[in-house]
């Protein structure tokens, strides 16, 4: 897509147009709008000519951001040899002088704070678990555990951009909006790319989520995230404005998109283009995103599944439920974010409330997508923007203790469609501080969940301002060692 080579040509067709039949005119402005038109009675619409590259494991993802950070070596990463270290000084061998934030740079020590927290080995493939997460314990031989996820960025919103973006700097069309660029919706009813934020317990006042994390940047902003809301009307002015019946809302976006199409002709903007198919997927909305959130019909052993806040719109818990759902209707991304795993201090407290939060669920998400066979094609990823260093902020006693950022070492989780399943990828050092073994940076991530779907990172890309942009910029490698 190049805006202003559309415009030429659309300029040279408007000439030709005129000096031909209306039947010849309809028939070149249909071959303009492509699949976008000509696709959407089918199983499937949008979406780039030539692709999936190659057949995919995973026709979705559920991408589970657990924003903040939370701490690999309380949940994922077992460090037993810490406790004989506990209370002593970070060696500067192990810290090699790398990068600190200003919360922690000034510290006169960096004191040493194994984790209170007891570790079990669980499942067929004896992976380590915290006994904070003993549902997701339980599903561990469904999982494909990182423990060597690296990254750049050491502050909270340039990192997660970051690993939305590919890029610290915002502007950057998002992983969702990609994935929607590339491969289109399965359904013409529900859009490609659902978004879900969800507040944790852990810690309230965390950092805020932007809208544009999950934004189109410069692809045409019919492919960024629709958000669904925790209150009112799911998704912004779903239902009629009053005294506006079903009847008059349809002739009214009729002559609208008459309107927009002659202004398209025009001028050739594809945002117009954009904006009639938002419109009419806005219409179709008023009836399936009622029915996609209307939980009444689901049966009781799936609330016990999910826990008891899934019957809570809004939580994280009704959120995976509602996640479920949409991959049953076809959604191809769909991403939770849940705040509140910024545990500068009193760690053992709040991040116990954030896996209260978040534990059963996850696992419930697993199980459910499991049982009804979507499992195998759906992929589902779990983890943050960074990890959390092993030495203390602030004070440090036998029950209590803060971690700062730590960008050079941290866990991640992902299962189904395209992974193996059942195994731990990746080593890090005893102080948990440095990779040992197979690091893994975001870049590496995102060509990993591409070719999940079939696609070849390095050949999905948009022309913006002369240049070819990609997700993964000039880097990444697909991680073939965590495929099925």
């Amino acid at each position: 897509m190049d805006p202003l080579l559309e415009n030429q040509l659309l300029i040279t067709r408007r000439h030709f147009f005129g000096l031909t039949s209306i039947g010849v005119g309809m028939a070149a402005l249909a071959s303009l709008f492509e699949r976008d038109l000509i696709s959407a009675e089918g199983p499937a619409s949008g979406g780039l000519p030539g692709l999936p590259h190659f057949p995919p494991r995973a026709k979705r993802v559920i991408y589970l951001f657990q924003s903040g950070a939370p701490s690999q070596m309380d949940l994922f990463d077992y460090k037993p040899k810490l406790e004989r270290f506990f209370a002593t000084e970070l060696p500067d061998s192990v810290r090699m002088g790398q990068r600190l934030t200003g919360m922690t740079a000034t510290q006169a020590s960096f004191p040493v704070a194994p984790s209170r927290f007891k570790f079990a080995r669980h499942g067929r493939c004896g992976a380590w678990v915290s006994e904070l997460l003993p549902h997701t314990a339980e599903t561990a031989d469904e999982l494909c555990f990182i423990r060597s996820m690296h990254t750049e960025a050491i502050n909270h919103d340039p990192a997660i951009t970051f690993f939305q973006t590919g890029a610290q700097l915002a502007g950057r069309p998002s992983i969702g909006a990609w994935v929607s660029y590339g491969l289109g919706s399965e359904t013409s009813d529900l859009p490609a790319f659902v978004v879900m934020v969800s507040q944790g317990t852990g810690r309230p006042d965390d950092q805020p989520l932007y809208d544009r994390l999950w934004g189109s940047g410069f692809l045409p902003t019919k492919y960024q995230a629709v958000k669904f809301r925790p209150a009112g009307d799911p998704v912004l002015h779903l239902s009629n404005p009053p005294g506006l019946r079903d009847g008059s809302r349809r002739r009214f976006l009729d002559d609208l998109a008459r309107l927009n199409q002659w202004r398209l002709e025009e001028i050739g903007d594809p945002e117009i283009a954009t904006r009639i198919a938002q419109y009419e997927m806005a219409y179709r909305m008023q009836t399936s995103v009622p029915e996609l959130t209307d939980l009444s019909k689901e049966p009781e052993h799936v609330f016990d599944l999910y826990g008891p806040e899934s019957r809570t719109r809004g939580t994280f818990a009704a959120n995976c439920l509602l996640a479920r759902r949409l991959v049953e209707r076809g959604v191809r991304f769909i991403q939770l974010f849940h705040k509140g795993w910024d545990q500068h201090d009193k760690l053992p407290k709040q991040i116990a409330g954030q896996c209260g939060d978040t534990d059963q669920p996850c696992a419930a998400l697993i199980k459910d997508l499991k049982q009804r066979g979507l499992l195998q094609d759906t992929l589902v990823v779990w983890g943050g923007e960074f990890g959390r260093t092993v030495y203390c902020q602030g004070k440090l006693t036998a029950d209590d203790y803060g971690r700062d950022h730590h960008p050079r070492c941290f866990t991640i989780w992902m299962a189904g469609g395209g992974v193996k399943s059942g195994i731990t990828f990746g080593e890090t050092d005893d102080y948990c501080y440095n990779i040992t073994q197979d690091p893994v940076h975001v870049y590496d991530l995102h060509a990993t969940i591409l070719h999940c779907l079939g696609v070849d990172h390095t050949q999905l890309t948009f022309k913006y301002q002369g240049r070819h942009f990609r997700l993964t910029d000039v880097h990444g490698e697909v991680v073939k060692q965590v495929l099925a």
